[in-house]
């Protein structure tokens, strides 16, 4: 992101939209969307990343995080959350692979139309930022502290936040 600023102020800006702006689904079910789909491509800084981000948000933590992305069928979160991963992984393996009966599966959980669509663009997206991310063979540290130290700042402050930025105070 530091390399080329002005790509970056877009990417930033979506991730900003796609998981933290208001919506009926919580900061972090949209970050363990993200943290999900990261694991099903195995990208190992935005699993490690979002599922910190994730699991900060979230009600029972990293093991919720942990238990979705070994299966998501038997995680404790809601059915509606649990048919929008579906969603999200039939994304990742090809937007094609989403059919009407996944969306009318959803819906019956609850899902609405937008919880649906929002599921589908973050798929999406992270599969481009984790493409984006393994691409450029970037650096991904391996002491938790630093994804923890991320994970403040960005439930604190968001993806806009310069990347030095401390969280916001009480964070």
């Amino acid at each position: 992101m530091a390399f080329r600023p002005e790509t970056a102020e877009p990417l930033c800006q979506l991730a900003e939209v796609l998981l933290r702006d208001d919506n009926s689904l919580s900061r972090g079910e949209r970050e363990l969307i993200a943290a999900y789909v990261s694991s099903l491509n195995d990208c190992f800084f935005c699993e490690t990343s979002h599922s910190t981000f994730a699991a900060l948000q979230l009600d029972g933590g990293m093991a919720v995080v942990d238990d979705v992305k070994r299966d998501p069928g038997e995680a404790p979160v809601s059915d509606k959350l649990r048919a929008l991963l579906a969603i999200a992984a039939k994304v990742q393996a090809g937007g094609k692979s989403v059919t009407s009966e996944d969306v009318a599966a959803a819906r019956d959980q609850g899902a609405s139309d937008t919880e649906i669509h929002d599921t589908v663009l973050i798929a999406a997206a992270f599969c481009m930022f984790n493409r984006y991310v393994d691409g450029l063979a970037t650096w991904a540290p391996t002491d938790p502290e630093a994804y923890e130290e991320m994970g403040r700042r960005v439930v604190g402050r968001g993806y806009l936040a310069p990347a030095g930025a401390p969280a916001a105070s009480g964070d």
